[in-house]
């Protein structure tokens, strides 16, 4: 008898979840999946005939394993099988580019939001922070839903939202990369995405190590519950969560100029750090509401109180240092955040030891986020280079801009009466550079930093 059970029987059973991973079906594709990505060019294709006669044996390999695991999976069902119709036509039609667009309109995990549930996901796709190849890749995902989450996705709907964690994954997942978006697959038209998910074990992972490291480095003692965090991997997936599920869902609310991630244009890249903060620092103002919330449950007041050391200690101690200087826009959020706290008031790095004022965080938090929601509300009524001016002047208020900065002396007018590329075009790649602080915590975190690629809830 198989040692593989049914979906059913598996929620809940993490023993039984820790299986799959090692299902020989799975292991079969896994390497086949990863075989077959060495003839892909960066499209997804494989146009060297000569490689095809490989490629077919993969996609064989690949085909029948989904059969076997299909059982595992009875909620996915209709999916799989349009992936194994998917892989069919791509080898029938010669492995020109892949086309993958019916699978991923049968995959509906938003449909299935409730902990423990698994899936086994097979795309030709890029990953985010991870490799910007569209190869196939293949994870096993399970989904978290604590049932506190279930009280705050009726006030904080977001349909959209599915919150996982790893299983297994293929090279592409090896890396930085945190999220599972249907965008990235390879598809012959662009449908309305129904759902997006976020790694919340991986994003849980790098902040307790970062977090832990960054607070023996600066001599910063920990508030006992943000502590906590530190120690409990389940706890601070949770806390993902809650952040996750309100940040998500604030990119299309509130006073937008007009649509500012949607609408594929090319900006100046502080653009893109104003509007990741601004969903950041709602998740947090919303927390400390629902902190304040009496009526709310016991659990997701404690979350909430989480989620506002969660947004501090991963904005300043790793978005801030993480990545190159090129055009980094999570990095300059980061800095802005710290600046702000520290000019505040509420932040000290005095006798090279780094402290809080706790009691006194949360409104000046909450006023950068009025800051950013002040500068939406009246860029309805701008031009649309009129508000990059005006949002360059607001963050050049509190963090320094690069000496050899065009922008801070002032654009030329030919430029200012010319198209908006003119404007992207003079941004510095390192526009806003880190501070002395951060340039010494770089140094020494470094090493940190680097370790977290690929890191799982399991290291």
């Amino acid at each position: 008898m198989s040692n593989y059970v049914a979906q059913d029987a598996l929620v809940g059973e993490p023993e039984v979840l820790e299986d799959v991973a090692t299902h020989p079906a799975w292991l079969r594709l896994k390497s086949a999946a990863t075989a077959l990505q060495a003839g892909q060019v960066q499209d997804g294709s494989i146009p060297n005939a000569d490689a095809h006669t490989d490629a077919e044996a993969h996609v064989d390999v690949i085909i029948a394993a989904i059969d076997e695991l299909t059982p595992l999976f009875p909620h996915d069902a209709a999916y799989l099988a349009a992936s194994v119709r998917d892989f069919e036509r791509w080898r029938s039609e010669g492995f020109g580019l892949p086309d993958f667009y019916d699978s991923l309109m049968a995959f509906q995990p938003q449909q299935h939001r409730a902990d423990g549930i698994r899936h086994l996901v097979v795309f030709p796709m890029y990953t985010q922070n991870g490799s910007s190849n569209r190869l196939v890749e293949a994870v096993l995902i399970e989904v978290i839903w604590p049932e506190f989450i279930d009280e705050l996705e009726q006030e904080y709907t977001n349909k959209l939202f599915v919150p996982i964690r790893f299983l297994d994954f293929t090279p592409g997942y090896d890396t930085n990369s945190a999220v599972l978006f249907p965008e990235t697959v390879a598809m012959r038209e662009i449908p309305t995405f129904t759902w997006g998910a976020i790694f919340a074990d991986r994003e849980a992972a790098r902040f307790r190590r970062v977090v832990r490291a960054a607070a023996e480095i600066t001599r910063l003692e920990l508030p006992e519950d943000a502590a906590a965090l530190l120690d409990d991997q389940h706890l601070t997936e949770e806390m993902f969560v809650m952040w996750d599920l309100i940040h998500d869902r604030t990119h299309m609310r509130g006073d937008l100029p007009f649509d500012p991630f949607m609408i594929k244009q090319r900006m100046p890249f502080f653009l893109y750090s104003l509007e990741e903060l601004r969903c950041d620092l709602t998740a947090f103002r919303e927390s400390v509401t629902i902190e304040r919330d009496e009526s709310a449950s016991p659990e997701a007041r404690r979350h909430a109180k989480l989620v506002q050391y969660g947004v501090i200690f991963d904005r300043i101690f790793r978005f801030s240092i993480t990545g190159s200087r090129v055009r980094n826009y999570d990095g300059l959020g980061g800095q802005l955040l710290f600046a702000w706290m520290h000019q505040h008031h509420v932040l000290h790095w005095t006798d090279t030891a780094l402290t809080f004022d706790w009691d006194g965080v949360p409104d000046v938090v909450i006023a950068l986020g009025k800051q950013i929601d002040d500068l939406y509300w009246a860029s309805i009524d701008r031009p649309k280079k009129s508000h990059w001016l005006a949002a360059y002047d607001m963050i050049a208020k509190t963090l320094t801009p690069n000496p050899a900065s065009q922008w801070s002396r002032g654009l030329p007018l030919e430029v200012l009466a010319g198209s908006p590329k003119g404007y992207t075009d003079l941004v510095l790649d390192d526009e806003f550079p880190l501070s002395m602080f951060f340039e010494a915590l770089d140094k020494k975190m470094k090493s940190v930093i680097e370790s977290t690629a690929g890191l799982t809830g399991r290291d």
